[in-house]
């Protein structure tokens, strides 16, 4: 995907690549963009401290190829994307957009929470942590955590259920197949209750 806006092969590509990226993370340190991989110093980090010490956590994923290994294809599947990956923990500063942290990559299967604990990220003092349903009892001391709480969909009630409008609710009438020879607007079956015998 990289190589097709500029016609290049998949292995000009990938020279290319090996060429750059080194290039790209020089620059990035020298603008002081890069993010942290040291988990220890995410509590220092100027990209954390950046605005407010407000972080989001959450884990992000990517394909890879399916493993020839058996054993390593086991280890890369990820039950929730439903194919193989690789993952990393990731942390940004809600104020910039910014990447603070970016953890080391681990196998597809690992879960959000486990990953993040193997990490034992330091926080700045009085941080506050957002973070979603992947990160059940991460507590981390002295951090302020928010988690959303799952909602319906407005409207939806549990089950899937679109509950109907009092107003759009009707009785439901017969067929006029069934209405024995009796037009619809005369059959005394397909009539609401409070019209019967108002004709």
């Amino acid at each position: 995907m990289q190589g097709l806006p500029f016609q290049l092969s998949q292995p000009q590509t990938n020279d290319w690549i090996h060429h750059l990226l080194p290039v790209l993370q020089r620059a990035l340190a020298a603008l002081g963009m890069a993010p942290e991989r040291d988990a220890s110093r995410v509590a220092t980090s100027p990209l954390a401290l950046e605005g407010a010490p407000d972080v989001a956590m959450d884990g992000t994923e990517r394909r890879r190829p399916r493993p020839i290994d058996a054993a390593q294809q086991q280890e890369q599947y990820s039950g929730k994307k439903k194919t193989h990956t690789d993952k990393n923990i990731l942390l940004v500063n809600e104020h910039t957009d910014k990447v603070v942290y970016l953890g080391p990559t681990v196998a597809g299967k690992k879960h959000d929470k486990k990953a993040a604990d193997e990490g034992q990220i330091a926080y700045p003092p009085n941080a506050t942590l957002d973070k979603d349903t992947g990160f059940p009892g991460d507590e981390p001391a002295g951090v302020l955590t928010q988690q959303p709480k799952k909602t319906a969909r407005p409207g939806v009630e549990r089950g899937g259920q679109v509950p109907q409008s009092s107003h759009l609710q009707r009785p439901r009438g017969r067929r006029k197949r069934d209405c024995r020879g009796e037009t619809v607007s005369h059959c005394q079956r397909c009539l609401p209750s409070d019209h019967r015998g108002h004709r």
